[in-house]
């Protein structure tokens, strides 16, 4: 069947192969062949494995583990298990009728399971094939419901004083499942998962000790219970393991058990968080465990992985925590990347218990961003933006933007975020973040999100004794990235508020060169961004708004850079071309206002803006100051409140709108408008 089913080129085919098969099991099923049962159900397992429907054999699972030979049980609790789960009503039946038996049978829990499917196990009550009992537990463990836990949990509980260390352990994971589906048992575990914490057998021993672990997490008691009982021979076996001579038959590239040593570091950590006094009773063995093992095998990186959680976890001990960190730091210089990875994660962590110490490997870290792998990328970002303080904020960003120049394209977005983020918040004066954020806007202005730009401006339009600098900056940086959107839509509003200051040269620094900029070389910049075929719609009307405003600053070149505006008013996108006809008619019949027009921006609320980008504030924009008139419909028409305060206008002496507002409009546009009459007849 299997062989057929691989030969198929089509899912179709292979749908017809199952379908045949699944035919001939189910004649096989009524024909009640018990000879090919196991072989059958074989079948249906890796058919249902393959993602078909399996319901109909699931009947022969039961008939399986009744039968008497032990080959036969192990393929019927092996299909038990992988074609039922809990949910399944033929489990509901087990349940159901395990309390038809008497209580002689109901006394072991394996064979609660086995009286249901063969009556003649109960003179078997004490039957000494371990591998019996053993499938039954790892049934129960796998298929569990929370109705078979509680009925059961007595069986369980004396199964783990079982004289079978095997036995023993099956039924230590089988109360892990019963004490998830109800932890209300939890309490009834405690002493005999203490008892297993005593065992020598390995086996044994990391079942109960994750046992223990399960039932501190779901009960208070059992915590408090094993942190006053438990938690020195805990102590004592972790040192034996440590401590302990070459075992072939626990060696794992040549540490002794590394499973066991990851289970009562995990175990330690839960009793130990929270609690100083069994914080205090690990601290030798942790480091010890964080000294001896190895840290160029991978048995000896989990071992150390795990006990530097637990360090990170118990309470404060400071040479510990730095020990740990170190730890991590080796981490991060090995070659396997999921090592790196994991140390990383961890970091992130330990940076809000000891930032100084990881401050220690920041070199490394910084290494790591720098790395091909994506995850190790992000991971090397976020914790180098928490390492950044005040002190190391201009090193740091100088590390960010020289690896921004050669980063990948993939990786531009979420550096480029993480470093104007920085720079707005540790950035220690005005001209170092705007000369960072240049840096920024020209060498990745197309990954800068819109609110990073308008901060730019917001800053810029605040830092009055730097807009000369500013402008003149700006303009150097378009000569050679004028591809960074972002950065041309500030060069252009820089150029548009203060070309006069460019071209003349004011509030020069000492730190500049000079720089000579006419009248029609800064035209040219702004020309050359509305012309741009690449320049998007925000830019090109950004730009003509800057020939507008310069249009006051450079009398001279007016009429130049009215041509340049009325190529526009015929242009197939709606705003330019209405922009284009305004601008076209404030140029050419209002000169005498053109200047009060255009005047430069005031200053930028920069607190309310960081406040509304932050969401600390709520914008203002959508709240109407003057009251409302409820029209139709429901729709809301707001007074002339608003505008009356745009213009900077006395209310008390704004005119009735009713008859004017016609007249305004004529003579605004220089245009003869009909009156109301003549236009609705």
């Amino acid at each position: 069947m299997i062989r057929a089913i691989r030969a198929c080129k089509t899912a179709a085919e292979e749908r017809t192969v199952v379908r045949k098969e699944c035919a001939a099991i189910r004649d096989t099923i009524n024909e009640n062949d018990q000879d090919y049962r196991h072989r059958n159900l074989a079948k249906l397992m890796f058919i249902h494995m393959l993602g078909y429907p399996t319901h109909f054999g699931q009947m022969e699972c039961l008939k399986l583990i009744a039968s008497p030979g032990f080959p036969e049980k192990r393929i019927g609790y092996l299909g038990l298990m992988l074609l039922l789960d809990e949910r399944q009503e033929v489990l509901m039946l087990v349940t159901n009728s395990l309390k038809q038996y008497p209580v002689s049978i109901r006394n072991s829990f394996c064979f609660c399971i086995l009286a249901f499917f063969y009556s003649d196990f109960q003179t078997n009550l004490n039957h000494t094939n371990q591998y019996i009992v053993g499938l039954a537990l790892c049934a129960l463990g796998n298929i569990c419901s929370a109705e078979m836990a509680r009925d059961l949990a007595p069986e369980v509980e004396r199964l783990l004083q079982f004289r079978d260390p095997n036995v023993r352990k099956k039924a230590a994971l089988c109360t892990i499942r019963i004490i998830k589906k109800v932890p209300d048992l939890a309490e009834n575990f405690i002493n005999s998962a203490a008892g297993l914490l005593r065992e020598k057998h390995h086996g044994v021993l990391i079942t109960g000790v994750q046992l223990c672990t399960e039932l501190s997490k779901v009960c208070g008691e059992a915590l408090e219970y094993f942190r006053m009982k438990c938690t020195e021979g805990l102590v004592r076996n972790l040192k034996d393991l440590v401590n302990s001579p070459y075992s072939p038959e626990y060696d794992v590239g040549g540490i002794t058990d590394p499973f066991l040593h990851i289970r009562l570091l995990k175990l330690l950590r839960v009793l130990g968080e929270g609690d100083a006094d069994a914080s205090d009773c690990m601290n030798d063995i942790l480091a010890q465990v964080a000294t001896k093992t190895e840290s160029n095998k991978v048995a000896g990186n989990a071992i150390l992985y795990e006990c530097v959680q637990t360090i990170m976890s118990v309470e404060d001990n400071g040479g510990l925590r730095v020990l740990a960190i170190n730890i991590l730091g080796r981490f991060l210089s090995n070659r396997d990347n999921n090592i790196r990875y994991v140390a990383l994660n961890m970091l992130i962590k330990a940076v809000a218990a000891d930032a100084q110490a990881v401050q220690r490997h920041r070199a490394t870290i910084l290494e790591c961003v720098k790395d091909s792998d994506a995850s190790i990328q992000k991971r090397a970002l976020e914790l180098v933006y928490s390492l950044v303080n005040e002190s190391n904020v201009k090193s740091l960003t100088k590390e960010l933007i020289d690896y921004l120049e050669v980063s990948d394209q993939d990786f531009r977005g979420d550096l480029t975020s993480k470093i104007c983020s920085i720079v707005a918040k540790f950035a220690p004066e005005k001209i170092w973040y705007i000369d960072q954020m240049l840096k920024v806007l020209s060498e990745a202005g197309n990954f800068v999100k819109d609110e990073v730009w308008h901060s730019v401006i917001v800053v810029i339009s605040n830092a009055s004794d730097l807009h000369g600098y500013t402008v003149r900056a700006l303009y150097r940086a378009l000569q050679t990235s004028v591809e960074q959107e972002s950065l041309v839509r500030v060069a252009v509003w820089c150029i548009g508020e203060y070309g006069d200051i460019l071209v003349k040269n004011v509030g020069m620094l000492d730190l500049e060169d000079p720089i000579t900029v006419t009248e029609s070389d800064a035209l040219d910049v702004v020309e050359m961004t509305v012309k741009r075929h690449a320049s998007d719609l925000t830019t090109k009307a950004m730009a003509l708004v800057a020939l507008l405003k310069l249009c006051s600053r450079f009398p001279s070149c007016s009429e130049r850079i009215r041509n340049v505006i009325i190529q526009y008013k015929g242009n197939l996108l709606l705003e330019l071309q209405q922009r284009s006809i305004e601008f076209n008619r404030i140029i050419a019949n209002y000169q005498n206002i053109r200047s009060i027009l255009v005047e430069r921006m005031p200053v930028l609320d920069e607190a309310n803006f960081v406040g509304r980008r932050d969401g600390s504030l709520p914008g203002t924009a959508s709240t109407p100051t003057g009251p409302s008139v409820n029209l139709p419909n429901g729709v809301t028409k707001t007074s002339v409140a608003p505008l009356v305060d745009l213009l900077d206008l006395n209310s008390d002496e704004a005119p009735a709108p009713s008859s004017s507002g016609g007249d305004l409009l004529q003579d605004l546009l220089g245009v003869d408008l009909p009156s109301t009459s003549e236009q609705f007849g």
